[in-house]
């Protein structure tokens, strides 16, 4: 596969536009919004960056980054399967997870690989899109980075549509971050299982609270 080859395969698949419905879900965002602990540019940018660095994010990338190296190894990524959705705080971000999982597998299904058939059920995104990638030969540091800064613009976007902030406030937020989704790029790629470890609390507790709302936009 060409560098060519394997850029224009995570554009399509991390593209907003690829049916996966992330669009859908804003992992406990809404809730931080509604209870205004995230009403600004400030807060928005902070409370994107405690959780690329310390929460589901993280944890998301080293799953993904174990996935992509067992791509041919279906216990191995049954197993991370489970241990993904046994970290999901909330049901909805359980939800989330395998929603988002499974559409991207059964999409990514136009790039043929017998990846598809060792796929877990049901497969969490994290999961889908590591051994996905991995299947193809695309590199390691490619797929994180292009994962991680897929999840960064998605909940940008949800604060450009909610908070309000605008569309320049939303960019200023996605160029500041790209120093810290290069810094969790680089850990993931050698992190082990056990350096899993979540201290976003109150993202988690968002995601717990976000089906108590009396009105809701997103699924999560």
């Amino acid at each position: 596969m060409t560098a060519t080859g394997d850029l224009q395969k995570l554009l399509t698949w991390l593209s907003p536009a690829f049916p996966v419905g992330a669009f859908a879900w804003s992992a406990g965002l809404e809730t931080a919004i509604v209870t205004r602990a995230v009403r600004d540019r400030v807060t928005t940018q902070d409370w994107i960056a405690g959780n690329l660095a310390h929460g589901g994010m993280r944890t998301d990338a080293i799953l993904l980054a174990h996935a992509h190296r067992w791509a041919d190894n279906a216990p191995a990524l049954r197993d991370l399967a489970e241990l993904c959705l046994a970290l999901t705080p909330a049901r909805e971000r359980h939800d989330e997870a395998v929603t988002t999982g499974e559409a991207f597998a059964m999409a990514a299904k136009a790039w043929p690989a017998p990846v598809y058939g060792l796929l877990p059920q049901p497969c969490p995104y994290p999961v889908a899109v590591g051994a996905v990638a991995g299947a193809h030969g695309i590199a390691l540091e490619a797929s994180l980075t292009a994962f991680l800064t897929a999840l960064v613009h998605g909940q940008v976007s949800v604060a450009v549509r909610l908070v309000p902030i605008g569309q320049n406030d939303g960019l200023a937020i996605m160029a500041a971050l790209e120093p810290a989704i290069a810094l969790v790029v680089g850990q993931a790629q050698s992190a082990s299982l056990d350096d899993i470890g979540s201290m976003a609390y109150a993202t988690d507790i968002a995601q717990m609270a976000h089906e108590t709302l009396p009105t809701r936009i997103f699924r999560s």
